[in-house]
């Protein structure tokens, strides 16, 4: 697949210069470009990389000298990085889900198909299930009965839409994902341990019996919104009654877990290995870094910032930017760090007086007995 400069010019409303004929077939880092790839070299720093590659156009930063770079063509962006996206999109082949539906996969009579929509081999389609119209499926997919899958879908193979999910329109799943398994619910027949820990935060030494989970059974579903995309092995699960819910535009990273219950607000960024327990609120443009924890229900206000390893155990108010575990303010979390690196030189100093009052002391205790 290639495209003129001209045309990714115009795609990116970016600024051209010199010879916009020029094909482009891909993009790569300055210094392993070839001939018909698109260098990034959005910054001074990257300048020197293109003496090592053989790109004749790249991207370049503001005020930068093409000719003088060796260069046939130069874009100029105002955002740089998000002009990767547009370049991104334009270059990206996609899956290479073949068009139509493939003889293999097994399609309840009930369900309904869209316009378009192309199904990869072993692709399952439960009973009264609704795919969107222009949706690609992947190979050895699952939609379960009643499930609804918004237009434009693309689930990478492997993706499992569990029983009365409803899904938005432009919704993107990455291989193995899951969403509407049943929820972790269980109860026993007596008060649990569990139970006793949350209601005495541990005080005193609980009895200690035999004790037997029954399964609570989840009857509600997951709702999603349009413009979500899931990362690969991601799980999120059914609530108990009511719906597990994901709002417009949130980006959810690999090996996420979303519990029962969990309502996440719109255009909220999730990254890999977070966990999210049950029943659980996220407002909405909250940003959850790598391997944070959530504790179950409670609230995370609009526009929190959670940075990676964060440990949620309390509500967060609105635009609070944290850090640590637990989680506290990350200006005061990194201050702690700070004195927590001073600590053993503060300690060696203590030892060392420690030792000179010791020294002091019996030198006096010496003249008081002479």
């Amino acid at each position: 697949m290639s495209h003129r400069l001209a045309e990714i010019a115009d795609a990116l409303g970016a600024r051209l210069e010199g010879d916009g004929d020029l094909p482009i077939t891909g993009a790569a880092e300055p210094g392993m470009a070839g001939p018909c790839d698109l260098a990034l070299a959005m910054d001074p720093k990257y300048a020197a990389g293109l003496d090592g590659g053989q790109a004749r156009a790249a991207i370049l930063w503001d005020g930068a000298d093409w000719r003088a770079l060796g260069l046939k063509a130069a874009l100029f962006v105002p955002r740089p990085r998000y002009a990767m996206a547009g370049v991104t999109r334009a270059l990206d082949p996609g899956p290479g889900i073949a068009p139509g539906i493939h003889p293999s996969a097994v399609i309840d009579p009930s369900a309904q198909i869209g316009t378009g929509a192309a199904i990869g081999p072993f692709a399952v389609i439960g009973a009264r299930a609704q795919v969107g119209a222009g949706s690609r499926i992947g190979a050895q997919c699952c939609i379960g009965e009643d499930a609804v899958l918004g237009a434009d879908a693309l689930l990478m193979p492997g993706v499992r839409i569990g029983a009365r999910v409803c899904i938005g329109a432009r919704f993107i799943a990455h291989f193995g994902a899951v969403v509407g398994g049943d929820g972790f619910s269980f109860v026993t027949p007596e008060t649990s341990k569990v139970e006793t820990a949350r209601q005495t935060l541990g005080a005193g030494q609980a009895e200690t019996t035999a004790q037997s989970w029954t399964r609570i059974h989840s009857l509600g579903g997951v709702e999603i919104g349009s413009d979500v995309e899931l990362g690969s092995n991601t799980t999120i699960d059914r609530g108990t009654i009511r719906d597990t819910r994901i709002g417009r535009g949130t980006k959810i990273d690999n090996l996420v877990q979303v519990g029962h219950n969990v309502t996440i607000g719109e255009d909220c960024l999730i990254c890999g290995q977070v966990g999210i327990a049950g029943s659980a609120r996220i407002g909405n443009r909250v940003v959850l870094g790598g391997q944070v924890g959530v504790s179950d229900n409670i609230f995370v206000g609009d526009d929190v910032v959670a940075g990676g390893s964060t440990k949620i155990y309390s509500n967060a108010p609105a635009g609070r930017m944290l850090l640590g575990s637990p989680a506290m303010r990350m200006d005061s979390q990194i201050e702690l760090y700070k004195a927590q690196r001073r600590l053993p030189r503060l300690l060696a100093q203590m030892a060392e007086l420690q030792k000179t009052v010791k020294a002091l002391s019996e030198t006096l205790g010496r003249r008081d007995r002479d």
